[in-house]
C-alpha cells in the first residue's frame, strides 16, 4: 500500500462525495451544513475513500469514513481512520465519536468503545446524525485521543 494523500473537500463541492455515501447508504442530508469537514483519501491507485469531522470543541463526530468498493480489505480503512484521528488531535479535539450501522467491530479493533447514547455529550447528542439521521439502532461509539 503507498502512501495516502488527504485533500480537504471544499463545503461547496461535495457531489462526489454525496453520491459515495448515498450509494452505500450512508447520511447525506446534512452534508453541507457548518461545521463539517470532509476529506478525500487517494493513492498511486487513485480513490481510496473519505471521511470527515463534525462539530466543534473538545469532542466531534466521527463522520463518513468510507473505503470505495474495490479497495476494501487491504487495510486502508485503518490508515484512513490514523490520518482523521491525527487531524483531531491537531485541532485539539479530545474524543471522538460515531454511530454505525455496520462497523462496530472495525472501530472497536481501533480503541473505540461502545457507549450508550444518553451519555453522548450535549452537542454530539444534538447533532442531526443523532437526532435524526441514524437510527436508534446504530451503535454507538467513543475514542479518547
Amino acid at each position: 500500500m503507498t502512501a495516502l494523500r488527504v485533500t480537504a473537500l471544499d463545503p461547496d463541492n461535495l457531489g462526489e462525495l454525496r453520491d459515495v455515501l448515498a450509494a452505500s447508504d450512508l447520511p447525506v442530508a446534512d452534508l453541507g451544513d457548518p461545521g463539517r469537514a470532509f476529506f478525500r483519501f487517494d493513492d498511486d491507485a487513485g480513490l481510496a475513500g473519505y471521511g470527515g469531522l463534525e462539530g466543534q470543541g473538545a469532542d466531534r463526530l466521527l463522520r463518513s469514513l468510507l473505503v470505495v468498493a474495490g479497495r476494501r480489505g487491504d487495510g486502508l480503512g485503518r490508515a484512513m481512520l490514523g490520518l482523521l484521528e491525527a487531524r483531531a488531535r491537531e485541532l485539539g479535539i479530545s474524543r471522538l465519536h460515531l454511530l454505525t450501522n455496520t462497523a462496530a467491530p472495525f472501530f472497536a479493533a481501533s480503541g473505540y468503545a461502545a457507549a450508550e447514547r444518553a451519555t453522548a455529550p450535549t452537542p454530539i447528542a444534538g447533532s442531526r446524525e443523532f437526532t435524526a439521521l441514524c437510527p436508534a439502532s446504530a451503535a454507538y461509539l467513543v475514542k479518547a485521543l
